[in-house]
Parts: structure tokens; C-alpha cells; sequence
């Protein structure tokens, strides 16, 4: 038999674990030696403030991202017992916020799935669901769109699809950028968009210097903001009656 997948979620930034992270979380991650995680300089910060600190040496470290082969990924169930097939829980740590949702922690997932071994959700932030909640769009109906093109031509071809499909379906649209990129994100969403646009920024959410703010694309075009290199969501909900 096989352990557990735990998906352990992480805080929004550089910030104390036990301020936004219920306290049964940290219990759990407390009790684990395995951790597939995105990048292991991170969560041995993360898992040193979670209440680790001193134990680090004695976990086991497997990394899962971008770089990440097919072959790698199904070697992980090794992880999942012991050598004498014992069964062990494993964690899985995603850069900032759920494991698995814009993540590539969804593979291990999907082959836990795959191989029967049961998998665990565990209460955390999610910097997309916060920021829905706190942008007053459209919360029954929504999608999230990932990262928009990086070049300014492609982007804004997007931008103008993205806006017909929120008015035609009332569908907020939600939508990350690499930090680096977000004032120029910003720039074009406020030259692409029709004026009655319902924007929303929200960055360093959880954070002490959180950011959250909805107005209309008019109303950004007369006081825009400089978002610079922190984490941010945009969200978007084109009305209806809006001019295409």
C-alpha cells in the first residue's frame, strides 16, 4: 500500500506561515519527511518558518516543474513507500499559494489519480479566488486565463477577444503576469479596453502592502497606478451594452 499525497499550500510572499495558514496545516506539515516542491532553496525557507526549522536536513526533496521530464514525474511514486514498502505520505509545495492550480504540481496529481494513491487538499490562499472575491466582477460565472501572450501585438489581440467573450457570456476574466511585465500588462489592458470596462488590480494579496482596486477603464485612465515587481492577479468584466 501506498501513502498520501498531501497538497500543502504555501503564503503569498515573503511572510510569517502562521499568520495566514490555519494552524491543522501546519500540524500536518510538521508530521512529513517527503516533499515533491517547485523549487527546493524556496521550500526549505517555507518549511523552516512552517515549524521545521532545525529538522530541514532530515526531509527528502524531489523537484517538479517546468524543467521536469515525463520520466521524472512517474519516478516520484517512489516516494510514496519505503524500501521495504512501508507506505509514506508525501508533500507536494508550490512556489506561492495551492499546489496543482497554475502549478505544475497537477501532473503528480493527475498520476496519484492515475495509480490509486489518495490525494488530500489542504485550506490555504489562493491569490485567484481572493481576488475575485475582492473585485465585486462576476463570481458565478469566471475563467481563468493563465499567462496572456508576451509579445504587445499578440497581447492585445487577446485582450479584445477576451473582452467580446466576457460580454458575451457576463464571464469575469482572470489572468496572471511574470512580475516584470506587469506595468506594461497594465498599460495595454488601459489602451485596449473599451472605457466601460470593470478592471481590477490586485497585487500582494495576504501581503502588508496588499493592493486592491476596481474601477472602470475611464476612471484608470485618469489615475493609473504603478504596479511594479510584485505578485498580481487582473480581472476583467466587460457590461453587456459595451461597444466593440
Amino acid at each position: 500500500m501506498d501513502g498520501t499525497l498531501h497538497l500543502i499550500p504555501t503564503t503569498l510572499g515573503e511572510y510569517e506561515p502562521a499568520a495566514v495558514l490555519p494552524a491543522p496545516l501546519l500540524e500536518q506539515v510538521r508530521t512529513l519527511k517527503h516533499f515533491v516542491v517547485e523549487e527546493t532553496r524556496t521550500a526549505r525557507r517555507f518549511l523552516s518558518a512552517a515549524g521545521l526549522k532545525g529538522h530541514i536536513g532530515e526531509l527528502t526533496f524531489r523537484e517538479l516543474n517546468e524543467h521536469t521530464s515525463p520520466a521524472e514525474v512517474d519516478s516520484l511514486l517512489d516516494l510514496f513507500h519505503d524500501e521495504d514498502g512501508h507506505p509514506c505520505d508525501v508533500g507536494l509545495l508550490s512556489e506561492a499559494g495551492l499546489p496543482a492550480v497554475a502549478d505544475p504540481g497537477a501532473l503528480l496529481v493527475a498520476l496519484c489519480h492515475r495509480q490509486g494513491i489518495r490525494v488530500v487538499p489542504h485550506t490555504g490562499p489562493s491569490s485567484l479566488m481572493l481576488a475575485l472575491m475582492a473585485s465585486g466582477l462576476n463570481g458565478q460565472q469566471f475563467a481563468f486565463r493563465g499567462y496572456l501572450p508576451a509579445k504587445p501585438e499578440e497581447r492585445k489581440k487577446c485582450l479584445r477577444a477576451l473582452e467580446k467573450d466576457s460580454a458575451r457570456r457576463a464571464e469575469t476574466q482572470i489572468f496572471i503576469e511574470t512580475p516584470y511585465r506587469n506595468d506594461a500588462m497594465f498599460a495595454d489592458l488601459l489602451e485596449t479596453l473599451s472605457p466601460s470596462v470593470r478592471l481590477c488590480v490586485a497585487a500582494d494579496l495576504t501581503l502588508p502592502d496588499e493592493f486592491i482596486r476596481t474601477q472602470s477603464v475611464r476612471e484608470w485612465r485618469t489615475a493609473p497606478v504603478r504596479i511594479g515587481k510584485r505578485p498580481c492577479v487582473f480581472l476583467f468584466l466587460t457590461p453587456s451594452n459595451a461597444k466593440q
